[in-house]
């Protein structure tokens, strides 16, 4: 049986003070999808990234800026692009980092697993075949600490809740975005996994090698990891508390 084509597919990069990084980042991946737009959601970086990104859409008519009125985090600059998107009637929405973490070479292997069915792709470092590269060993344990207890808190299946480069289907995304989605840093990628998982969306993890950045600096920060610990543990208690009911009012039955 032959696999459908994927329609239109634009790749969302948000920003913020990137400008060292985000010219060989859109280089490398115009070169690897050459089909695939590109939307620099730009949280008004006031290193000129917004300028930059620009003047990069002058060269490259399949370059969009969305310059935001501030920085807002991670989650908000994704559902503006998101929304963004799914406005011009794009078909596969891409996350990706601008500081090329997430090597735009294997792009098209989240591509390929949308095109086979998946409603949701995800680049995953802590499955067979992917890896991460020049990691201190506590953010390693940090990271796979992380979603070890997002997994078994919320029994979500997925081993890499936290993989900020992802594939989504549309219709999927216009499902997840009709209600609010409130997170922000560490922990919207999680509250987008099992967002999916509760609307049984199919969800595919594929392998991928995470490198650490080498220009420009990282925004994690204490209070990221402190958003994502508590809402985990809030959402994983929820959701056992409804398994919970579940079964007895199944018993009661």
């Amino acid at each position: 049986m032959s696999v459908p084509a994927l329609g239109p597919s634009l790749v969302i990069i948000p920003t913020y003070n990137e400008i060292e990084a985000l010219p060989g980042t859109i280089a490398r991946l115009r070169a690897a999808v050459p089909e695939a737009d590109v939307l620099i959601a730009d949280d008004r970086s006031p290193d000129g990234t917004g300028e930059l990104a620009d003047r990069l859409g002058v060269q490259d008519p399949r370059i969009h800026v969305l310059h935001r009125a501030g920085k807002e985090g991670l989650g908000p600059a994704y559902i503006a692009g998101f929304r963004w998107g799914l406005e011009r009637g794009y078909e596969v929405l891409v996350e990706m980092d601008a500081d090329a973490s997430h090597r735009p070479e294997q792009l098209p292997e989240l591509l390929e697993a949308v095109r086979r069915g998946a409603d949701l792709a995800i680049g995953s470092r802590w499955i067979r075949g992917g890896a991460v590269h020049d990691w201190a060993p506590h953010r390693e344990l940090l990271s796979r600490g992380a979603n070890m207890y997002a997994r078994m808190l919320m029994g979500i299946g997925v081993h890499d809740a936290t993989a900020g480069f992802r594939a989504y289907r549309a219709p999927l995304l216009r499902r997840l975005l009709e209600a609010d989605v409130a997170s922000h840093g560490y922990c919207f990628q999680v509250d987008m996994t099992r967002r999916s998982r509760d609307a049984g969306a199919v969800i595919r993890e594929v392998p991928i090698d995470f490198d650490e950045r080498r220009e420009g600096t990282s925004k994690m920060d204490s209070s990221i990891v402190a958003e994502a610990l508590v809402r985990v543990t809030q959402w994983g208690i929820a959701h056992r508390a409804r398994q919970l009911a579940r079964v007895l009012g199944y018993r009661r039955g």
